[in-house]
């Protein structure tokens, strides 16, 4: 009697695991993240991108993705991992605030994710996950992962802690012999091109070897030659060129592995640029009002901003002294207008709506242009050139972009707008992954059904 119970549940999950395949949209998911992502990559004429162009023709794209505020690396990066806020998943800048002063540590660890991501999910699944330079991912549960990650210790290379961390132990060794030739700091450097080919080549590899259901990959080149040179400067062209030829590589193999007809691209980013001319360094303004010091670990301190991108947070060594937040608020709307007209107040009510840090009690969101800085003393506006993000998302050049491509996405589409966290809702029903976001929505809009 027992034995036949036993074969009918086996039967049963059996029943609805071949329903759930038939259900799939797709068998390769490949989550492209290029940092700096902006619409106009692929919008433009000048910008040289033939392959994004050609998705985006052919597939769904959006004029604009809204971010997460801070609008940084991080956060961004596990909100598409998560379809969830900063609030809900707890990765709330690049750098956590440390009360006794910055030591240069970033969330590395996804142990430090509060919510459920997408990785979980496809292991659930039975399915097989892979990641490539992805924030926040070291001990991820990914089969296949080499995960964005350095140590405090500057006279120890970015390569040494990849391979420590790496998953399984001698994938980056399996694919040096393999593809890349023995990776070093100088041919795997963000400084220079040759990075997003190393980055593509893995990818490459890994989906013609391992054919992972999901594979998430991040590309840099755009980010850092941005941050040199604002947006429009001359290495971002080649950067975006770079970060192409990357993808033609992963689309290539795709074809040549003949799981091209199987497989979808969905390319997005975490942010978009804003050039800047000046840094603003409101922690001045606190150390001559005394709460603070201007020292390593703040000395003495009452209350303190955490800058994050080009905004600042507010953060109270005691949450409960609100005699200091409003003397805070009081001494910002006493400055004068010449200063006052750069930012504006972002109080916990409008933080909370978009999901931001729950321990900071306020932000100061400044205008484009316009970026925040952590340094206590000195003057309070200093001159800055190039480009930065971490913006309130409210205006289209912090927007970033994106495009859906490939099997069970729709033809020649473009949407308006959507949420950095409308991504993950689209990667569950693609693959089928019983996966709920948090705060994300699925547009079933962006997918062409078969049946």
């Amino acid at each position: 009697m027992k034995n036949k119970y036993l074969l009918a549940v086996q039967f049963i999950f059996t029943v609805f695991a071949i329903n759930a395949q038939e259900k799939k949209l797709s068998e390769h998911v490949i989550l492209i993240s290029i940092d700096g992502f902006r619409p106009n990559f692929y919008q433009e004429a000048k910008w040289p991108a033939p392959n994004l162009k050609t998705m985006a023709e052919e597939g769904v794209s959006a004029n604009g993705v809204r971010g997460v505020f801070p609008s940084v690396t991080y956060p961004s990066h596990t909100t598409l991992i998560t379809g969830a806020y900063p609030a809900v998943h707890g990765i709330y800048y690049n750098s956590p605030f440390e009360p006794e002063g910055q030591t240069g540590r970033w969330f590395w660890e996804s142990s430090l994710i509060k919510t459920r991501t997408l990785w979980d999910a496809v292991r659930e699944s039975g399915l097989k996950s892979a990641s490539l330079i992805w924030p926040v991912s070291v001990g991820a549960p990914i089969d296949y992962n080499i995960p964005e990650v350095w140590t405090l210790d500057k006279s120890v290379g970015r390569i040494t802690p990849m391979r420590n961390n790496q998953a399984p132990k001698g994938l980056l060794e399996e694919m040096e012999v393999a593809v890349l030739g023995k990776m070093n700091p100088t041919n795997f450097n963000g400084d220079y091109l040759n990075r997003e080919d190393r980055t593509g080549e893995m990818a490459a590899y890994i989906l013609s070897k391992y054919k992972p259901n999901l594979m998430t990959v991040h590309l840099i080149a755009t980010d850092h030659f941005q941050h040199e040179q604002g947006r429009n400067g001359k290495k971002v062209h080649t950067a975006i060129a770079a970060v192409d030829r990357a993808i033609g590589k992963i689309l290539e193999v795709a074809e040549r592995s003949g799981i091209l007809e199987q497989t979808t691209f969905i390319i997005t980013g975490d942010h978009g640029f804003v050039d800047i001319h000046s840094a603003l360094s409101p922690n001045v303004w606190l150390v001559e009002e005394g709460f603070m010091e201007d020292k390593k670990d703040r000395g003495n301190w009452k209350a303190t901003f955490h800058t994050s991108g080009a905004s600042a947070f507010l953060m109270l060594k005691d949450k409960k002294d609100i005699k200091t937040l409003n003397k805070i608020r009081e001494k910002l709307k006493a400055l004068p207008q010449n200063y006052r007209k750069l930012f504006r107040i972002v109080e916990r009510d409008e933080l909370d709506g978009i999901g931001a840090d729950p321990n900071a009690v306020l932000a100061l969101a400044p205008i484009p242009g316009i970026a925040m800085n952590a340094s206590s003393k000195g003057a309070v506006l200093k001159p800055r050139k190039g480009g930065t993000h971490g913006y309130f998302p409210d205006f289209p050049q912090i927007e970033t972009g994106f495009i859906a491509w490939g099997a069970g996405i729709s033809k020649a589409k473009n949407i308006e707008k959507m949420g950095l966290e409308d991504i993950a809702p689209l990667i569950n029903e693609l693959l089928q992954l019983n996966f709920k976001a948090e705060n994300g929505v699925l547009y079933p809009g962006i997918l062409e059904r078969k049946d």
